[in-house]
């Protein structure tokens, strides 16, 4: 069994639950999770954790994404994106200035407000609101907070005067639960016209970007070849975010345990979620006691 991080060029036409299957095949292994799904005809990164690397999946989802996509003005569907019945138009008759473009986007940077399309997976009252959709149902959508770092337009883009719609590329910098799709419609919205995410690319998550990735046709190579480990990174690139620690072999004693200890054990006072290492290699996080005052308690083990 492989320990680690996988960052896979995710395809069009299938889902991330596809990817998964398909390397439990592929890597002959079934402790295999992915960190966030992407649509199907959505292409770009997806980060798979291996093994004891599924302990990282909450931490990954949290990391930050870079979208690049494109929007265009004059229609919206139902699924937010190119692929749904239109269920809206208005035709463009003049294009919107780049400098007015610029401003609106720029406009969402920092913490906004969504409502979620009705095609996500969304909870409402026990049914996914996909559910709902395909039952031609309707139902109060629950508002969600998401962070935007920047959204910013990519191209001068082009006007079609024939179909009198607007289209541009543009690049967007996220936290976890943004739709991107929403973001589209929501910045249309603003120009008084529908409009939808007409395409989109996952180029980074969670401290991953493209360059790093492999498809699924290369891993299976990888596999073949014997160089497999090659590709696979060690569970230490998915904890950057936390402060980090060296054990001695006498504290991992304790630690492998899961013993709650005092919080200046390991020679400072540990006031965050913090990893801790042997020889290098992650074995735990340890976080202060939710309700014992000056005590640390285990978060995740990584003991193989």
């Amino acid at each position: 069994m492989f320990n680690g991080i996988l960052p896979v060029w995710k395809e069009k036409g299938m889902t991330s639950h596809d990817v998964v299957f398909k390397l439990r095949r592929i890597l002959k292994m079934k402790r295999i999770g992915h960190t966030g799904t992407l649509d199907p005809e959505v292409e770009g990164v997806l980060l798979v954790c291996l093994g004891q690397a599924t302990k990282l999946v909450e931490y990954l989802m949290d990391g930050e994404k870079v979208y690049q996509g494109e929007i265009t003005l004059g229609y919206s569907t139902e699924t937010e994106d190119a692929h749904g019945e239109i269920v809206d138009q208005k035709p463009v008759e003049t294009p919107i200035s780049l400098e007015v473009i610029d401003q609106a986007m720029s406009s969402f940077e920092g913490d906004i407000t969504q409502i979620p399309p009705y095609y996500s997976a969304v909870k409402v009252n026990g049914r996914r609101l996909y559910e709902y959709a395909r039952a031609g149902e309707t139902v109060e959508r629950p508002q969600r907070k998401a962070r935007i770092d920047y959204f910013k337009r990519l191209t001068e883009g082009t006007y079609d005067s024939v179909k009198r719609q607007q289209t541009w590329e543009f690049e967007v910098k996220c936290g976890k639960g943004t739709y991107v799709r929403t973001l589209a419609v929501d910045l249309g919205s603003k120009f008084g016209f529908p409009s939808h995410m007409s395409q989109l690319t996952r180029h980074a998550t969670g401290g991953f970007d493209a360059s790093q990735t492999h498809t699924l046709a290369d891993i299976q190579a990888k596999m073949d070849a014997q160089q497999i480990e090659e590709i696979i990174y060690p569970i230490e690139m998915g904890l950057t975010q936390f402060p980090q620690l060296d054990m001695t072999e006498e504290q991992f004693a304790d630690v492998k345990n899961g013993k709650v200890l005092d919080e200046s054990y390991f020679g400072q006072v540990l006031k965050e979620s913090t990893v801790l290492k042997l020889k290098g290699q992650v074995k735990a996080i340890y976080r202060p006691h939710p309700e014992q005052e000056g005590l640390i308690k285990p978060e995740k083990m990584f003991l193989s």
